[in-house]
Order: C-alpha cells, then structure tokens, then sequence
C-alpha cells in the first residue's frame, strides 16, 4: 500500500499540520491502495501566505516569462504521461480511450494557455483612457475527483497565464493522481510559492480557502450545493468566483437525424466518463414520430457496452469512483422505477460476471416525463432518461426547463437547422453531431450550472481585473 504523506507549500513536499488519515480505493476491486494524510486549516493558512509572498514578482513577470514557464510545465506533465495514466486506472477506474484523453488533454492546457497569452493584450487604449488588465491575485483553485489532473491542469495553466499565484485544494479521492501530477509540476521548477497543492476536505481546507482574506478569487469545479456555499463564503471579501457545476445535460435529436448516427452520438456523450460527467447528455429527447426506432436502436447499443477495470481496451463503462456513489447511482436507478419510468435496458445491481468493483448497469429508462425526478436531478451515472416530444417547439421547452444550462446537444442531418436550434438553447456550450472538443472555446454554464467561463482567453480574463487611466 501507497502512504501519501506530504502537502506541496512553498516549492517544497512538507508534512502537514493536518494529521488525519484518508483510505484509497481501487474502485474495480474495492481493494484498499493506499492512505493519503490529509491538510488541515493551518496548512491552507501557509499555503496561502506562501502565494501572497510570492505574488508580487510573479505578477511582474512579462508575456515571454509565462509562455515559457507554461511551455516547461507542458513538458513535465507529458514527460510523466505514463505514471499519470497508471495512476488514473488504479484509483478511478476508468476506461483506456478516456485515459488516454484525459492526461494528454491535461498536459496540453498549458500550451493552449500559452498560445492564448501570445496573442492577449494586457494594455489597451480606450478612447482617451489606457486600459492595463492586472492579475486578480491569489487565486483558490478547488478541483473534483472526476476529472482531477485535467481540472488542476486547467485552473493552474489560467492562473498562471494571468500573473496569479495559486493555491490547489484537489479531491482527497484523488490524491495518487494529485501526488504524480505535483511531482510533475516541481520538475518544471517554478519560482516557491507560485503554486501550491494542499490535499484536504473541502469542509476543513475549502472552507479555509473560501473564505481566507488573502485570496482574491475561487475557481471551483463541482456541485451546486458547495458552489452555492462557496459564494456565501466569499462574499464577506468580495471574492472574484469562476464555478463550474452540476448539469443535466438534454441530448435533442431532431426528426430530420440520421437514426444510427445519432444513437451513436447519444451514447457517446451519454456514457462518457462512465456518466461521471456534469456534460453528459443524459436526457436524450426523441420525436416521437420515430420514438420506436430511436428506442431499439437505443437498447441494442447500451446492451453491447462493455463494462468492466481499464486492463480490457473493449471496456467503455468503467466502475463509479466509491461505494457511496455506487450507492447514490442504485437509488436513483431504484427511483425510476418507483416514478413509473420504463426500464428499456440495464437495471439495478451490478453487471453479469462482475461481483467485486462498483459497476453500474449502464441503464436506460423511457416513458419519462420532465418532471419525474431522474429528468431533473444529476445523477453523475451511467444512467440516460428518454423523453418524447411532439415537434420542436416542444423539445426546445422541454431542453430549457431544467435548473441547469451547463452543455446541451443536437443531432440532426442539417447543421443549419442544428444551430438555429442550438441558439434557443439556455445553456454555455451546444455540440451539434458529436462534435469534438475546441479547447479554446469558452466553457460553463447558464442558471444553476455555474458563474463565469473557463479555457482561452475567456478564462483568462476570469482572472484579472480592469483598471483605467486617464489623462
């Protein structure tokens, strides 16, 4: 078993002041991998005093200086990109492809940061004004355990970019992860105190960060319920937030699809990350002039998913993070049944043939109304809802009523059409036919799904502030 010992303050693996002992899982075996000492406030309190030193000559720094110290940590990270995908199996489980993605995604956040500061302006002329764009300051940056490098990567890379100092409070699930990841990050040699990763609860270290005085500004990555709670927290200091939330994402094919292909579409961003994703579009939207065919070609694809541990490069579901996420996945399974949807496919219980891990029968329920629970709640599970429409002015109604707006999608054989309707939609991001990822592209969510925008240089103004001089 791996013992996880030490915080990263001020450029150096410390012993925190924090003494309590976190388990690890290895969630396709349920085996305990390891223990992770995890921070405490007193150790947020020293990374944070390490940032705010370090804060004034790292803000100085000039466009050349950060490309080049964003390019070197690009390198670190692909230099390790075989301990992180190792690391990433073994602790989360998840399936080779999205691994694969998952840590060269990672590790090329920094060059796309790179590329956008190349191109930014941080001086500006506006009429008879000069327009200087400053960094925030400290920056908190709070990552989930569903995709814990790419959201460190991520965070760190537009901190930096901005002049900001960081500190990273990632989840305690993920701290293996975390460990190669920092590791990584120290062989880019980086001035002390520029970033600091402090492993913790978010009760405990998050709370600390939320509201310390010396931070400027939080960028969280999770549920709405501590998205909420995180701007309570900030508002006695007037922190800066950027927070990426839940989502429930509406997948519609309009009746124009092609039928096979949309069927395709729909479980690719229905099943991704195993359904651990707040962009999955799991509430697919069928017309139901062709409802019967949506729906078989529907069962056969999710019956044929394979699911299993990330050894066997056929697996597309991989098992969920925790027994007590497994445990939220079946009772919101169980609940469907009980609301009276039609369980097309999957099921409670595990999958046939896996008795140890927590796998999850990727699950499909028809006959769903928008207002049954399993349409309205996240469920971050292998677990899809279809729910008919008549034309398409009712599929855009039932798209937008949701408390979220995170990411939506459309399937239809004319674009143009696609994006006529993709304009109506309440939310950040549409991906029309499966389109792939534009790392660039501004990224987050409308309503209860979040507050401001992540990625390129949308995410990178997040950080700075404006200041004005006249004359």
């Amino acid at each position: 078993m791996r013992t996880i010992d030490t915080v990263y303050i001020d450029g150096q693996f410390v012993t925190p002041h924090g003494e309590e002992l976190f388990d690890l899982f290895n969630p396709a075996s349920e085996e305990k991998i390891g223990q992770v000492r995890l921070g405490d406030a007193v150790d947020a309190k020293a990374a944070v005093a390490a940032a705010k030193r370090a804060f004034p000559a790292y803000s100085r720094t000039s466009k050349a200086e950060r490309i080049g110290l964003l390019r070197r940590l690009h390198d670190a990270v692909v230099a390790r990109s075989d301990v992180l995908a190792a690391a990433m199996i073994e602790e989360y489980g998840a399936p080779q492809a999205f691994v694969g993605f998952s840590v060269a995604h990672a590790a090329n956040l920094f060059l796309d940061m790179a590329n956008t500061v190349e191109a930014f302006e941080f001086t500006q002329t506006v009429g008879g004004a000069q327009v200087s764009l400053q960094p925030v300051g400290v920056v908190a940056a709070i990552s989930p355990w569903n995709s814990n490098i790419g959201s460190i990567c991520s965070k760190l890379a537009t901190a930096l970019a901005a002049g900001c100092t960081v500190v990273i409070k990632p989840s305690e699930m993920s701290a293996t992860q975390t460990q190669v990841l920092t590791e990584a990050l120290h062989e880019a040699g980086l001035p002390p105190g520029v970033f600091n990763i402090v492993n913790g609860r978010g009760d405990v270290v998050g709370a600390e960060l939320s509201s310390h005085p010396d931070v400027a500004k939080v960028t969280f990555t999770g549920s709405t319920a501590v998205g909420r709670s995180i701007m309570r927290s900030g508002a006695e200091t007037m922190k800066r937030v950027t927070l990426e939330l839940g989502g429930k994402g509406p997948n519609i094919i309009l009746p124009d699809a092609d039928v096979e292909a949309a069927v395709s579409t729909v479980v690719a961003v229905g099943f991704l990350n195993s359904g651990q994703a707040c962009i999955a579009g799991t509430r697919v939207l069928a017309p139901r002039s062709r409802l019967p065919e949506i729906l078989e070609r529907l069962k056969t694809a999710v019956a044929a998913l394979k699911v299993g541990g990330s050894a066997d490069s056929a697996v597309k579901v991989g098992p969920m993070v925790s027994q007590k996420q497994w445990d939220r996945v079946q009772s919101y399974i169980h609940l469907g049944l009980e609301e009276g949807a039609e369980l097309l496919v999957g099921g409670e219980g595990r999958p046939a043939g896996l008795e140890r891990g927590w796998f999850v029968q990727p699950t499909v329920f028809a006959g769903v109304n928008n207002d049954m629970r399993i349409a309205r709640e996240e469920i971050f599970g292998p677990v899809l809802c279809v729910i008919p429409y008549d034309d398409e002015e009712e599929a855009i109604a039932i798209a937008n009523d949701s408390p979220y707006g995170l990411q939506a999608y459309v399937e239809s054989a004319d674009v143009a059409h696609a994006r006529r309707v993709a304009e109506r939609l309440d939310c950040g991001r549409v991906t029309i036919n499966g389109a792939p990822h534009a790392p660039l592209a501004p990224f987050g969510g409308f309503k209860q799904s979040g507050i401001g925008r992540e990625y390129g240089r949308y995410g990178l103004e997040a950080h700075l502030e404006v200041r004005a001089v006249l004359g």
